[in-house]
């Protein structure tokens, strides 16, 4: 496999998890009308133009496989387009019980996780960050954005960094996979790289080793300047993986034990990992770089990094799962923290954390999020809240509506094709031809 055709430009850090700002449906939908019928079994009547789309991108063979999923209420009936093969030439078919690797659609999760723990009083939502971890005690702050790490480019910083800035983004903290400069080597230098792609050396994405524990990841970040001032800028960041280090603080165990025990296991997500058992590889999908017009596997299945054990579990880039099983938390945050009579999370921590719940004195000035608000882990525009991954994945919960509704695909970057973001779009058109809005 010709690895040494990527080129530094086409294919970047900085790219990689572009797909994380794109939420599925958001606000466009939260003025349009829904109902049952729109999910019929024949979906691809009900749904033409998002059917068309996937149709297209398969037949064109852009991508192994694609599907949206759709969901009312709490309908626990799983209604999808789509398909295609878990590989390219491969036969096996793809359906809702494939597995995805859904990158920053873990952030969510750990989000709803942070809340609940708020939700029972074990930490608080303005509480310092330096309460739970004292290493954040007394940050610095570049002056000049990527800017040298030198004395005269460093400042105190002046307000602590909060619980509310690490799920929103504007702590401060940097991503290796967005800055540049003095403080993305430093990232590399400490191993501050909270995800995985591929076992290969992809040129433009660099082979740093990543901090063999979060408890070590946590320490070693608190020893790098933060790129803004806490509460100041919208700022894609490792706040979230860096949560995760605050829940096995506060819960007394690792994170991933705490995520399974409190959210995935009381939700029914049977089929979500931080690593893929060796028993499921048969439903594993392979991942793809897009450049120069070709589609190239960078992590097939069967010797995905996915099925090693990461350094430490990525609460922001980390999961894999399926359609049905990311449905199925999708479900929970409709029922406002139940599923199927059970209460996973508390509804005041499922209504605050889709809630928009920026500070008043962030700006959004040419971020992500500009026009928008944002919640635990995702964006929240109207009365909808969701997020996208890496690989093309999106999700998204339409409380207004009651409408659940997700993309699945397997390529990188996200942004090498429009349908991500495009995803939104065919939705509503298709609720406007059936209802005429």
């Amino acid at each position: 496999m010709a690895y040494t055709q990527f080129d530094e430009g086409g294919f970047s850090r900085r790219s990689i998890l572009k797909g994380g700002a794109l939420v599925a449906g958001g606000g466009m939908l939260a003025t349009l009308p829904f109902g049952s019928a729109l999910l019929a079994h024949d979906v691809s009547e009900a749904w033409p133009r998002v059917a068309a789309e996937i149709e297209s991108y398969l037949a064109e063979k852009k991508v192994a496989n694609m599907i949206a999923t759709f969901g009312w209420k709490q309908d626990d009936h799983v209604h999808n387009v789509g398909g295609g093969t878990l590989a390219m030439g491969g036969t096996t078919q793809a359906d809702i019980n494939s597995l995805y690797r859904i990158y920053s659609m873990t952030k969510p999760i750990t989000g709803m996780l942070a809340m609940q723990l708020i939700s029972e009083g074990k930490m608080g939502l303005d509480q310092p960050l330096s309460d739970i971890l004292p290493a954040f005690a007394n940050m610095q702050v570049q002056k000049e954005y990527d800017g040298a790490i030198t004395e005269d480019n460093l400042e105190p910083a002046k307000s602590p960094i909060t619980i509310r800035h690490l799920l929103t983004h504007t702590a401060g903290l940097g991503y290796q996979i967005v800055q540049q400069g003095p403080i993305k080597d430093e990232y590399d230098r400490l191993g501050l790289v909270a995800g995985q792609v591929s076992r290969v050396p992809i040129p433009g994405m660099g082979m740093a080793q990543t901090a063999e524990s979060l408890e070590l990841f946590a320490d070693r970040l608190a020893t790098v300047p933060l790129v803004y001032q806490p509460g100041t800028r919208w700022s894609y960041s490792v706040g979230l993986d860096l949560m995760g280090r605050v829940i096995e603080v506060v819960e007394g165990k690792p994170f991933d034990q705490v995520m399974q025990e409190r959210i995935l296991g009381p939700t029914g997500m049977t089929s979500t990992f931080f690593t893929v058992p060796q028993s499921e590889v048969g439903r594993f999908t392979t991942n793809y770089a897009v450049f120069g017009g070709k589609v190239i596997p960078i992590d097939p299945a069967a010797s995905s990094i996915y099925l090693d054990k990461p350094a430490f579990p990525f609460g922001g880039a980390g999961l894999v799962s399926s359609p049905r099983d990311y449905d199925r938390f999708l479900r929970m945050l409709l029922g406002k923290g139940m599923i199927d009579g059970n209460r996973v999370l508390s509804e005041g921590a499922v209504m605050v954390g889709t809630s928009n719940i920026l500070p008043d004195t962030v700006d959004l000035t040419g971020s992500w999020t500009e026009g928008h608000g944002y919640g635990a882990g995702g964006r929240v525009v109207g009365c909808s809240y969701g997020w996208g991954g890496a690989a093309g994945t999106a999700a998204m919960v339409d409380f207004k509506r009651g409408l659940r509704a997700q993309l699945f695909t397997q390529y990188m970057p996200s942004e090498a094709y429009p349908i991500q973001g495009k995803f939104s779009e065919l939705v509503e058109a298709d609720l406007a031809a059936h209802y005429g809005v």
